[in-house]
């Protein structure tokens, strides 16, 4: 079994045990990761025995789960948590929240049946209170998860798993808690710098009785129960200067925590005419690489939110300045990582859909765009499974709102269950004005999106502007194997190099004789691929468990400092 340190230092009692919500941080909080009972059956009936014992939240696929077991389609997984609340934590009202839970959930307390959530990659929460009983409480949660069997987002999860598709994973993969509010409470808060007319804006809901206080460090700058205030000569927040401002909302008895950063973004020409993405007005490149957040140890979940707090500062220090979060959604601990140390993400909506034919990954290499409004061609003939994705699409932009990294959305990638894009397009810009989106990253590009997106692996990259800043999204993928630090023995990777200083010359001239050279040909953006080796994919930075750069660090550094307009 592969491991990273962090797997290695795993403490099974109360993992990943941070407080996960730092956009909207409430005095209350319980905990509930850790050892839970669970068990596999035919039906959907709760079990009368439980066989294993399992640490929440890491799914049973997953080695730091202690299961060792895979989740059949049609089968259930069934959980149980025992459980009893501290003396004076219910203020009113009780509420559960789950991270995230692959892929259709059933939540169960004290026999009473609480909620569902269909979805396994977004969170979702169930008011407990009238449910709850003195002293120890039983929670179930019943799970279905049918993988890459039916057309719902699953990611790159795939039974069969192989070259660029991983292990399937199912049920509890992020943080359970409990927290414990007043009868009328503040809900959430939606919070929008408005950039060019130096103010920023808050929409409050469950309440509009509500004092906001703003702090540049510890110095308070406003005080009001307006919900728009204005901020006079504000520090922007950039990659190169983090800066965010704290926020106190005080409401219904209760002081909650959050914070912002001023920053727009937005596309735009340049002084000779070439359309760029713009960062705070002026043009700016995004020199990021492909993340998919997996650990050979957790699968998508981290063994530790340290680990996911390691991968972003291993990048900021070698010079990046933006990570595209592919097929995945991570834990907001993750995003909050990249607000404090100035990572720009361009966010992945998951994908679903059926089978994915070679007319989808084929044709665009001979030129060949697609109509996706054709579902069967993608793929997306479930009708259930495509309207699930806009639900989805909604839950994701309504989570990660209010985090100032968030510069763009992906709405599809490669073809994958894609379907209308121009809709999704429209309705993302509806959703949230303030950021980018690329509509079809790689292929079957339908012309409602704000760039001009490229996967380029096998063939020479030529950039050429156009009506919209041109972004390669995906390139590279060099590969490398270092014995004792692989998932298994197999190898996949787009070109495959054999030492570190080979690796590291194929990196440099990539950089240095193509890309560097066309950013003044209107070349805005690039994604290497990718920041680790996931399973058989061996094209990573660094080693699957983080022990080992394979890329000299110094090289990568110093051609980073040369990726800019």
């Amino acid at each position: 079994m592969l491991l990273t340190k962090f797997g290695e230092e795993l403490d099974r009692n109360c993992p990943l045990s941070e407080y996960p919500r730092p956009q909207f941080v409430r005095d209350s909080y319980f905990n509930l990761n850790g050892k839970w009972k669970c068990e596999f059956s035919d039906g959907e009936a709760l079990p009368e025995k439980y066989t294993y014992d399992i640490t929440v939240p890491f799914s049973p696929e997953a080695p730091l789960s202690g299961v060792n077991r895979v989740l059949k389609p049609g089968e259930y997984l069934h959980y149980e948590k025992k459980f009893t609340l501290p003396n004076g934590f219910n203020r009113s009202r009780v509420f559960i929240h789950f991270g995230a839970v692959d892929q259709i959930a059933f939540v169960f307390l004290n026999g009473a049946k609480i909620g569902s959530h269909k979805g396994g990659y977004t969170p979702f929460s169930f008011e407990l209170t009238e449910h709850l009983v003195d002293g120890e409480n039983t929670l179930n949660v019943t799970v279905l998860d049918y993988s890459d069997t039916k057309e719902y987002a699953r990611g790159k999860q795939r039974f069969k798993r192989g070259g660029i598709w991983y292990s399937p994973q199912s049920g509890i993969w992020q943080t359970v808690w409990l927290e414990s509010t007043p009868e009328t409470f503040l809900e959430k808060v939606k919070i929008t710098p408005d950039y060019d007319n130096e103010q920023v804006r808050f929409e409050f809901f469950g309440t509009n009785d509500v004092i906001t206080s703003i702090y540049d460090g510890d110095e308070l700058i406003a005080e009001t129960t307006e919900t728009t205030v204005k901020l006079p000569d504000f520090k922007a927040w950039s990659p190169e200067s983090p800066f965010l401002y704290s926020v106190r909302f005080k409401a219904c008895g209760e002081v909650i925590k959050s914070y912002f950063g001023m920053r727009k973004f937005s596309v735009g020409e340049d002084k000779n005419g070439i359309k760029r993405l713009f960062l705070n007005n002026e043009p700016y490149f995004h020199n990021g690489l492909l993340d998919q957040g997996y650990y050979p140890d957790g699968y998508l979940t981290p063994p530790s939110n340290a680990a996911m707090e390691f991968d972003v500062k291993k990048i900021k220090e070698l010079g990046y300045n933006m990570l595209r979060k592919h097929i995945k959604v991570e834990p907001l601990l993750w995003y909050h990582y990249c607000d404090v140390n100035g990572i720009l993400v361009w966010q992945d909506m998951v994908n679903g859909g059926g089978n994915y034919g070679l007319e989808i990954s084929v044709l665009p290499f001979i030129g060949i765009n697609l109509d996706d409004t054709n579902y069967k061609t993608f793929h997306r003939t479930d009708k259930e499974a495509r309207d699930l994705y806009y639900n989805e699409l909604k839950d994701t932009v309504d989570y990660l709102y209010n985090c100032p990294c968030i510069a763009l959305w992906v709405p599809f990638n490669e073809g994958w269950g894609q379907f209308d894009s121009a809709k999704a397009y429209d309705l993302l810009k509806k959703l949230d004005p303030t950021r980018t989106v690329d509509s079809a990253s790689g292929w079957h590009d339908r012309g409602r999106s704000d760039v001009i997106s490229k996967h380029i692996y096998f063939t020479p990259i030529k950039v050429k502007a156009g009506n919209r800043p041109y972004v390669l999204s995906e390139f590279g993928g060099y590969s490398m194997r270092i014995e004792g630090h692989t998932f298994n023995d197999k190898m996949f990777g787009y070109k495959i190099y054999k030492t570190k200083e080979s690796i590291t010359k194929a990196y440099g001239k990539t950089f240095e004789k193509t890309i560097i050279p066309q950013i003044k040909d209107g070349l805005s953006a690039t994604v290497y691929t990718q920041v680790t080796d996931v399973e058989d994919e061996l094209n990573g930075l660094m080693t699957y468990d983080r022990k080992m750069v394979k890329i000299d660090e110094n090289t990568i550094k110093e051609i980073n400092k040369k990726v800019k307009i």
